[in-house]
């Protein structure tokens, strides 16, 4: 039976410096065959590409690069972990799910695993932003769009 352990604020802390300091997915792929979009903060340093390969409707890799913030770097970071396999729909989903938690909305936390460390991000309005910039390049992948997202 599995256990659920809490998710005090120095877990959260934990896995975002975890995700920053050894980031798994920060690189930038060498085939041709990724879609990418470019995004950019006027506030913060982030300046990331995003990366993803769909092949019929699942996400088969994700991957990103580029200079970012400690929560920009682990949010992006965790989210590629989280996108890997997922059909576009459930990408989707986790997205949106991910954004209404940002937001303190009503959201299924079932789906966001380690991405539950952002939970308190919209207690500190500067770093909404960072946390979502890579998550919105992806859900702009998603979509078919590929462009630049400087905010």
């Amino acid at each position: 039976m599995p256990t659920s352990i809490e998710l005090t604020p120095e877990i959260m802390r934990e896995i975002i410096m975890d995700h920053y300091s050894s980031p798994r997915h920060k690189m930038t792929p060498v085939s041709q065959d990724f879609a990418t979009v470019h995004s950019s903060s006027v506030n913060c340093i982030d300046d990331i590409d995003v990366y993803l390969k769909m092949e019929n409707e699942v996400v088969k890799d994700a991957c990103w690069n580029g200079v970012a913030c400690a929560i920009s770097t682990a949010s992006s970071d965790i989210l590629c972990d989280l996108l890997i396999g997922k059909k576009k729909e459930e990408a989707e989903y986790l997205i949106a799910q991910y954004n209404a938690m940002i937001h303190e909305e009503p959201y299924d936390s079932s789906v966001l695993e380690e991405a539950l460390a952002f939970m308190n991000t919209s207690k500190q309005a500067a770093r909404i932003h960072c946390a979502t910039i890579g998550w919105d390049a992806f859900l702009n992948l998603l979509k078919g769009h590929n462009h630049d997202e400087g905010k």
